[in-house]
């Protein structure tokens, strides 16, 4: 599914309209256009499938130990940001952690990085981008053990509505080992 650019400029036109501004303006003509394109660059991830991104950055390398599923990999603060979906509000200052227990397999480090910028480009829930990312790094590794631990600021919590910017939410995803054993958890936290 492509981002019909398009269908954002009219309907940017529209909103501004609705705000009782004039998108003829001077400061206001090409803003439906820099926002159709900032769209179709920040949601990127909306036109792919968490398949689809894994293919993009499947490409694995042998495990360079003979001791599957005792190496942890993990790879912590790497910063994305994403939209809910129900405000299309900003979510940031996210730091994405990401860990798994190699099968045989170990994927690039920066493709992990690549992997949680394209699953949050989506309008998401905080949660779901944790489970994405669980999955999409399942695919690639074939290991049941992974874990992805977020934070982040909504400004849906934090400029608007409640309005309590000090307020940051944490979410796990736990699977495998890393569901049932506290040592795990604890060397990723």
């Amino acid at each position: 599914m492509a981002i019909d650019q398009e269908a954002i400029k009219y309907h940017i036109r529209g909103i501004l309209t609705a705000l009782g501004d004039d998108p003829e303006r001077e400061g206001l003509r090409e803003t439906p256009d820099r926002v159709a394109r900032m769209y179709a660059e920040m949601f990127e991830g909306m036109n792919y499938t968490n398949h689809d991104i894994a293919q993009m950055f499947g490409k694995t390398f042998d495990s360079p130990s003979s001791d599957c599923g005792q190496n942890l990999v993990v790879v912590k603060n790497i910063e994305v940001f994403s939209h809910c979906e129900h405000h299309m509000a900003l979510m940031y200052d996210m730091r994405v952690t990401v860990a798994y227990l190699p099968r045989g397999h170990v994927i690039g480090l920066s493709k992990i990085a690549r992997i949680a910028d394209m699953a949050a480009k989506r309008l998401q829930l905080q949660e779901r981008i944790g489970s994405d990312i669980a999955d999409i790094i399942q695919e690639i590794t074939c290991s049941k053990d992974v874990a992805v631990c977020i934070d982040a600021s909504h400004s849906c919590m934090t400029a608007r509505g409640i309005c309590k910017p000090s307020a940051q939410t944490h979410t796990e995803t736990l699977r495998g080992k890393f569901a049932s054993d506290e040592s795990l958890q604890n060397r990723i936290r």
